[in-house]
């Protein structure tokens, strides 16, 4: 059964390197049925999206810890202040308004924990 289902998954890779292979590049470009990646790759937005987004996964894989409530917080705010930086950079006003209400309510809730 095991070798079974490694033919099946070396077959199924096989079949997906043959078909993003026989795109041309003319193909890639002007397809509205391949899918692209809608950002740049490899810019400067594109690496500070990714290390804030991991900066968001952590803080979330603290949350409901109450000894790292603090920490939660701080990694969050790190992480929405570089988002907040990214959709600057894009212009994107949903994300601006996501991420500058969402670090309001972080730094509330942060002062809040400090003040006590």
């Amino acid at each position: 059964m095991k070798k079974n289902l490694k033919d099946k998954l070396l077959s199924l890779k096989e079949k997906a390197k043959k078909q993003s292979s026989s795109f041309s590049k003319q193909e890639l470009e002007n397809s509205t049925r391949i899918s692209k990646s809608a950002t740049p790759k490899y810019t400067i937005d594109w690496y500070v999206k990714w290390i804030a987004s991991s900066f968001v996964l952590a803080a979330m894989s603290l949350r409901g810890i109450p000894e790292y409530q603090e920490t939660d917080l701080i990694l969050s705010v790190i992480g929405i202040t570089l988002w907040l930086w990214v959709s600057v950079i894009w212009r994107d006003r949903a994300l601006i308004l996501l991420n500058g209400a969402g670090l309001l309510f972080l730094m509330r809730n942060l002062l809040e924990l400090w003040v006590q």
